[in-house]
């Protein structure tokens, strides 16, 4: 029998989670903010941080769509290099405070638990979205922001016909036969569960949905008392002749009936304390410490410019226009910096950044072109990563023009 998981227990313990290591972060500095870098090393779950990342390109993505307007042209290549370039130095100056952040933090936590008690859920959720259809290609980017079950999803999508877009349900229903013929291959939920447990106690049975309580059972009735035989009737008596000074009989009174006494109120419930959330966030270890503290990156976090690319012709002929880039770091997206970071540098950040400092210390495009194609790609074996290496040769070209 399959196991039923309650979405108000994930809930419930993202909530308290997200409280507890924001209290842990802020509780001396209310007024500390977190930037990009802070933001995906937070806590040691990497799918929690990734997850909290994906909703904050979602907001981006929806504040840059508030920009537009009916009265002017958007689509104009001038208009949208200088949108480009806004959007771009807007996402170097991430700031988020605890009112902000804290929600997305529980909402990252109970969907790293809905991933590990479902991963068809993960799929329609994280993968397709509201798309009607979508290509196999166009999927493998929303992989970046998935660490648990990544080898489950990418076997999938590389079974699917190549450059074909499918319906949106035919994607799903054909997921879920994937994953039954699979299930030797889904994380337990008990890795997931051991990982959160270690910042605030938790076991796998408590997200379990509670088994309904049984009826009570019926009562059965007392049998009726067994008959007895009537009393012999008494011989009649002839009538008495009354005498005429007989005085008429004085009524007996009959005994007024008791009061029923009211019955027992049943006293309500205590209501819960404003400080209960915080007393159950308390049986956490108070010396938990968080990820390396949080310690904040270099100062400067990578642009966006990457997700403002659109899916027609049109992009194209924006980017073969795009002007020249004074260094690598400033140019890479932060978008395009989490493709590189999973996909070429096996999710080692500083890696990553070690690559570009010495990038943009080379002379010229052949010396780091060189660079990447024969040494880099040997050490981390980019035989099959040909798609993010052009994209990395392409930025050199643009420093380099």
């Amino acid at each position: 029998m399959k196991t039923k998981y309650s979405h108000a227990k994930r809930e419930q313990y993202g909530r308290l989670l997200a409280a507890l290591l924001c209290d842990q972060h802020f509780g001396a500095r209310p007024t500390a903010t977190l930037d990009g870098p802070a933001v995906l090393r937070f806590t040691p779950v990497r799918q929690v941080n990734l997850f909290v990342v994906q909703q904050l390109l979602v907001q981006w993505m929806g504040e840059m769509g508030n920009l537009r307007s009916p009265y002017f042209d958007f689509e104009d290549t001038e208009v949208r290099q200088a949108l480009t370039q806004f959007m771009n130095v807007l996402s170097r100056r991430i700031k988020l405070s605890r009112p902000v952040f804290e929600p997305l933090l529980a909402q990252a936590i109970c969907d790293t638990l809905h991933g590990a008690c479902d991963p068809s859920e993960t799929f329609a959720r994280k993968l397709v979205g509201d798309q009607t259809s979508a290509t196999p290609e166009k999927l493998l980017e929303s992989l970046r922001y998935l660490d648990a079950n990544k080898d489950l999803f990418e076997g999938f999508l590389s079974s699917l016909p190549a450059g074909q877009a499918q319906d949106h349900d035919y994607l799903l229903s054909r997921f879920r036969l994937y994953l039954e013929a699979h299930a030797d291959q889904v994380q337990p939920t008990t890795e997931v569960v051991q990982q959160l447990s270690v910042l605030l106690p938790l076991a796998e049975t408590d997200l379990y949905e509670e088994a309904p309580q049984p009826a009570p059972a019926a009562t059965t009735p007392p049998s009726p008392a067994p008959a007895t035989e009537p009393p012999a009737p008494k011989p009649v008596e002839a009538p008495a002749i009354p005498t005429p000074a007989a005085a008429p009989p004085t009524p007996v009174a009959q005994p007024a009936p008791a009061p029923t006494p009211p019955p027992t109120a049943i006293p309500a419930p205590a209501a819960p304390t404003p400080d209960s959330r915080r007393a159950l966030a308390e049986t956490a270890p108070a010396g938990v410490p968080l990820y390396e503290k949080l310690k904040a990156e270099q100062s400067g976090a990578p642009s966006l410019s990457e997700t403002l690319r659109t899916e027609r012709p049109a992009a194209a002929t924006l980017a073969s226009k795009a002007p020249k880039v004074e260094s690598l770091r400033e140019a890479i997206s932060i978008n395009q910096r989490f493709s590189f970071i999973n996909e070429l540098f096996n999710g080692e950040n500083m890696e990553y950044h070690a690559m570009i400092q010495h990038l943009d210390t080379l002379p010229n495009a052949d010396i780091a072109k060189r660079y990447v194609t024969e040494e880099l790609a040997s050490r981390y074996n980019w035989a099959r990563k040909d798609e993010h290496v052009q994209k990395l040769l392409k930025l050199i070209d643009r420093k380099f023009a």
